[in-house]
């Protein structure tokens, strides 16, 4: 069907908005900066500095099931763009985003398939709505326009958007995992995702595992044909972990069309976390950490949020096994866990916040002393600078999900610890673990490896530690979020 062009050359879907909403007294709406400066949230708002006629697509919500009026405001930070919010009524989002997404999707994208679940899932709804996108996205962009689709909650748009406007050139980037085929083809969607995503003039993700995965779906199940494999690049680890690949697909063609692949770790911002370390705020609340919390004992922190996925329940057991096995180490050590609680309302989420504080008060009750809790428990949202002054007083950063895209944690750790010492140990399912060389890799489905792991993080000398946090700072500074927006982006060219 045709489409009327609209007049921006640059448009950017993604469910998440550039600024966060806040109604003000008077029922306007304001527009507040992220919480997190860091991120990919800034580094996209910043695309539209050389992209002064762009867009950026994302939802709103309403009340009304019947108003389906699109908001266009005329945004001026920190270049002018249009943002445009479609409306989703509470139905449309908890179906589209909170039991499509996250019941069907999520554990077949972490390899959980035992969490899928199908039978609440409304395709038709997840088709409606990405339909609203790429509608939105065609109204908006002009002849030739690039049009960047974020993470798979728009799986489907770009082959809508193609089908509109075949002029247009779209990428898609990947924001979590991509599961091997025999995962992958548990989703009874299968073929029309892969269909819309080869409709993408590139595919961006993490790291070369997800791309070889994505390849090899694409090939099997709909006979798409894969170019030759070429050697991954030199930043990424290509053997000795478990999501290592020592090579990798950069092309497939299907249907008369060539798309591109490409392997491109999100990075951090580490030039903003190393100003934001020497900052007399900072400073005041890294030395407030070290009077309440830390107390010259040992400081562990691991930071994520309250999922499956994360791995909180494994860690907190290896934790009471170094406690139980190591009883000199009673009072010399403290485990800060910062662990997000779900928005979500979903009983898998709540279940497993549950069995967390469950696990966390067991091991307080059983091995605290009258000066001495060994574990501090927050699912309060961290704001970001405290995370930082966090990040400069803990000794040890614990990241140990069971399968996490990538993990930016465990990047902005190694940024903030340049030139000094510090232990970083890291589960080999995050797409981190093949980029941080240096980081102790360790297995969290293996009791022995998680205890080994930390127990080496425990004893290494400061030497080493100051050697290998300067390969991952090395790591962490030679690509960072705006060195992956660019490549994402250049290879449109």
């Amino acid at each position: 069907m045709a489409s009327k062009k609209g007049t921006s050359s640059f448009i950017l879907l993604y469910h998440r908005t550039p600024f966060d909403a806040v109604v003000d007294s008077e029922g306007r709406i304001q527009w507040a900066d992220q919480k997190s400066p860091n991120g990919i949230i800034p580094t996209l708002r910043n695309l539209f500095l050389s992209n002064l006629d762009g867009t950026w697509i994302a939802w709103r919500e309403v009340n009304d099931e019947t108003d389906d009026s699109v908001e266009r405001t005329l945004m001026s930070n920190p270049a002018p763009f249009v943002l445009k919010r479609i409306p989703l009524n509470s139905k449309q989002i908890n179906s589209f985003y909170h039991v499509t997404s996250k019941e069907s999707f999520w554990p077949i994208l972490h390899t959980f398939p035992t969490y899928f679940d199908v039978n609440n899932a409304d395709w038709g709804i997840f088709e409606t709505v990405n339909q609203r996108f790429a509608n939105a996205a065609c109204e908006e962009a002009a002849e030739g326009a690039i049009v960047w689709v974020h993470d798979y909650n728009l799986w489907l748009a770009p082959g809508m958007i193609r089908e509109q406007r075949p002029d247009l050139k779209i990428a898609f980037f990947h924001h979590t995992p991509f599961p091997s085929n025999d995962v992958f083809s548990i989703l009874p969607w299968r073929d029309q995702i892969l269909k819309s995503l080869l409709c993408c003039d590139v595919v961006g993700f993490h790291i070369p595992r997800y791309t070889e995965n994505f390849a090899r779906a694409a090939s099997c199940l709909i006979g798409a044909k894969k170019g030759p494999k070429v050697p991954v690049g030199a930043r990424f680890l290509e053997s000795g972990t478990a999501l290592s690949e020592p090579s990798e697909t950069q092309v497939l063609e299907y249907n008369g069309r060539t798309i591109r692949l490409l392997s491109s770790p999100v990075g951090t911002s580490p030039d903003l976390i190393q100003e934001l370390v020497h900052e007399e705020e900072i400073k005041k609340l890294s030395q407030q950490i070290e009077e309440d919390t830390r107390k010259g004992r040992k400081l562990i922190l691991s930071a994520s949020r309250v999922d499956y996925t994360k791995g909180n329940e494994e860690l907190l057991l290896s934790f009471e096994r170094l406690l139980e096995r190591r009883p000199e180490l009673h009072g010399r050590v403290v485990l800060m866990l910062a662990c997000v609680s779900a928005a979500s309302g979903m009983k898998i989420y709540e279940d497993t916040q549950r069995s967390i504080e469950e696990m966390a008060g067991r091991i307080n009750g059983r091995f605290s002393l009258i000066d001495w809790v060994p574990v501090r428990f927050s699912t309060r949202r961290i704001p970001y600078r405290e995370m930082i002054a966090w990040f400069t007083r803990s000794d040890i950063c614990w990241i140990t999900p069971l399968r996490d895209g990538l993990n930016l944690v465990a990047k902005e750790y190694a940024a903030a610890r340049k030139g000094q010492d510090g232990v970083l140990v890291l589960s080999e399912f995050t797409g981190a673990s093949v980029v941080l060389d240096g980081a102790v890799l360790t297995n969290p489905y293996s009791h022995r490896k998680m205890d080994e792991a930390i127990d080496l993080a425990l004893s290494m000398s400061p030497e080493e530690q100051i050697l290998r946090m300067e390969k991952m700072t090395s790591a962490v500074e030679s690509f960072t979020v705006s060195d992956w927006a660019e490549e994402q982006l250049g290879a449109m060219s």
